[in-house]
């Protein structure tokens, strides 16, 4: 906006004005119904010209109530409302609530089941990545990445549906083991598939990671310290993606992740700088190649080690638990899923407390987004690779 200060004749017997110009910075809604924010969140942007000054994120447009539904159901019929905080990654999700009921009750999980559980997994962080990689190069102007990350992606739904029947809400691990043994010929397929993955990788690579414009759209983008990582609580691809090697596979092991062998991949600053954007990413295409080493060692274990049939164990119809508490972590794909579990000896959760790591990654927008450009929000949240559903719950 602008004020006359003051009007004044020249020599020429013209008259100048003298203008007090102010202006403010504009007000921005992206979202929450904006393709690039992955889901229904709303960031409150300010925005002076292109650089952005302020950044305020709105959660909770789908929030369920799910910790409530848990002191209202029990252990069995909480499972299918764990599917629904992460939908990208149910099997995980599915695993962590099963893991701190047996923590919580002291039931004893058959090996093969256990095995099973990591191969889902594993397969479902490959699923989960694929998407985070399409969906990214979507975000930066890139097309064609989506459409080939869906094509192995469609691989894994697959081997899902014939070992539980389902495609995105699993519901396939309850506390006490899985509800199903692989199919005939399951094993073989899968063994497949990460043969195929691995050359295919190689055309995600060559494809988007390599892209010139991609990386100068990526490196240097909201770069975050070690230091910030840790202040900001990150976990998983995002806190690694900074270079801290932090994953709950290996320090602090769960299900037999002790009993195979992997690397923990990390932002090392290869095309800029260590936490930027573009290693946030590279974090996550790294660890696809990582998950299906995993899978084919738990498919020789599973194999040769167990007995097929024995997926569950042996737990009455209505489970209760005396009174007890525990906590278990485990490394879903997009950090620390935890699990804080209270009971008082009957069938259902007194209290259940559910420590979401895209919540946690998305806290940092307030502080990350200021100063930067405008189309740069759109990479900086892309790198963070947020699930809406859990945010929320």
């Amino acid at each position: 906006m602008s004020q006359l200060t003051e009007e004044r004749m020249l020599d020429s017997g013209e008259k100048e004005l003298v203008l007090d110009v102010r202006t403010q910075d504009m007000e921005i809604n992206m979202g929450p119904q904006h393709p690039a924010t992955h889901g229904v969140l709303r960031v409150v942007l300010t925005a002076d010209g292109e650089i952005l000054t302020s950044a305020d994120p709105h959660v909770g447009y789908i929030h369920r109530c799910a910790e409530k539904v848990g002191e209202n159901v029990d252990f069995d019929g909480y499972i299918p409302y764990t599917d629904r905080y992460d939908y990208l990654s149910a099997m995980n999700n599915n695993v962590g609530f099963a893991l701190v009921v047996e923590k919580a009750s002291g039931l004893e999980v058959p090996p093969r089941a256990t095995w099973l559980r990591m191969i889902v997994s594993e397969l479902n962080r490959v699923a989960s990545h694929l998407l985070a990689f399409g969906t990214y190069g979507i975000d930066i102007g890139a097309i064609t990445p989506f459409l080939y990350g869906f094509r192995e992606r469609e691989w894994v739904l697959s081997l899902f549906e014939k070992i539980c029947g389902a495609r995105l809400t699993y519901s396939y691990a309850f506390p006490g083991g899985v509800i199903n043994d692989a199919p005939g010929g399951w094993f073989d397929e899968v063994l497949k598939f990460c043969d195929v993955f691995d050359r295919k990788w190689r055309e995600y690579d060559d494809l988007l990671t390599r892209n010139k414009i991609f990386i100068e759209r990526t490196k240097d983008v909201g770069s975050v310290t070690a230091d910030q990582a840790r202040e900001f609580g990150w976990t998983g691809p995002c806190l690694r993606g900074s270079g801290v090697r932090y994953d709950l596979r290996e320090a602090q092991p769960y299900l037999f992740y002790d009993q195979v062998g992997f690397d923990v991949p990390i932002g090392r600053g290869e095309m800029g700088t260590v936490g930027d954007c573009w290693d946030r990413y590279w974090v996550r295409m790294a660890e696809m190649l990582q998950s299906t080493r995993i899978v084919r060692e738990c498919v020789e274990r599973c194999i040769k080690d167990t007995t097929p049939g024995e997926v569950m164990a042996k737990k009455p119809k209505t489970l209760k638990v005396a009174a007890n508490e525990a906590y278990v972590g485990i490394e879903n794909p997009r950090g620390e899923l935890g699990h804080y579990l209270v009971t008082d000896g009957g069938a259902q959760c007194f209290r259940i407390k559910v420590r979401g790591p895209s919540f946690t990654n998305v806290s940092c927008l307030a502080k990350l987004l200021p100063g930067t450009m405008l189309a740069d929000a759109v990479a900086i949240i892309g790198s963070i690779d947020i699930v809406l559903g859990e945010v929320d719950r």
